[in-house]
């Protein structure tokens, strides 16, 4: 039985995650801000032993706390997938760019996004070489953004994705000696409420305002994510560690 914590995993990709975990047959706790929705999330996966609880990423203590109790009530973890994140004020369409922007909301996402990545992914690599697992695996979450800057996501945002990237890489080299891999996805539009802030398109019918960039042509689904996710945390991705999993329907090739 492989254990994962996925973070962020009330909703959005967090929870689509969340459930292909357990599909696959993993045990998983579910952890996001909000206790509540993370407890009933983890009550609608596939499978039994789940658990549910609030985590707050940015905070040091919360985060040993949801180690603690994931590990002394269902064992050790070896897959942390951390998709806790948030676009701050919103994107581009609000009218915030850099030159907008303000130093108490580029704060506030940087605490969430690079902080609570820091904390979360740190948190792993202590709690394994202390207790190692076989086929440890670390999944993070950047964003097209982080890749390419800004497009409508903001400047806060885009900066703190483009600091996961730099973390997942260093992260890679120095969990290697114990046996874990560590990844990065970076999606790009993706039908989430996040989405609809960054585009602030806030209706049901236009998905993404720059659509006809997408060499695809559509916007991707959450589970698209989660089938990315699920091959890194897998057994047969032991020998990809220190890469970006592009997921943007060909909006950025390189």
């Amino acid at each position: 039985m492989r254990i994962a914590l996925v973070t962020g995993g009330a909703g959005g990709l967090g929870l689509a995650t969340a459930r292909r975990f357990a599909a696959d047959g993993m045990t998983v706790a579910v952890a996001d801000l909000d206790g509540e929705a993370a407890g009933k999330a983890a009550a609608g996966l596939k499978g039994k032993g789940h658990i549910g609880l609030k985590l707050d990423v940015a905070d040091q203590e919360s985060v040993v706390a949801t180690f603690d109790r994931v590990e002394n009530e269902i064992g050790p973890i070896a897959v942390l997938a951390h998709f806790a994140g948030t676009l701050g004020s919103g994107g581009t369409a609000t009218g915030i760019t850099l030159i907008e922007a303000d130093v108490d909301d580029w704060d506030r996402v940087m605490r969430v996004n690079a902080r609570g990545t820091f904390l979360c992914v740190r948190e792993m690599a202590r709690r394994r070489r202390a207790k190692p697992v076989e086929h440890g695996r670390v999944v993070t979450v950047s964003s097209l953004a982080g890749q390419t800057g800004g497009l409508q996501s903001g400047t806060a945002y885009s900066a703190s994705k483009a600091a996961v990237l730099g973390l997942t890489r260093t992260a890679a080299r120095d969990l290697s000696s114990l046996g874990i891999t560590v990844n990065v996805i970076a999606p790009g539009p993706i039908d989430t409420p996040m989405l609809a802030q960054a585009t602030g398109q806030t209706n049901s019918g236009t998905k993404y305002t720059k659509l006809d960039a997408v060499p695809l042509g559509r916007v991707g689904e959450p589970e698209e994510i989660a089938a990315a996710a699920a091959y890194l945390a897998s057994v047969e991705a032991g020998f990809v560690t220190g890469a970006t999993i592009d997921v943007n329907g060909g909006l950025f090739m390189h």
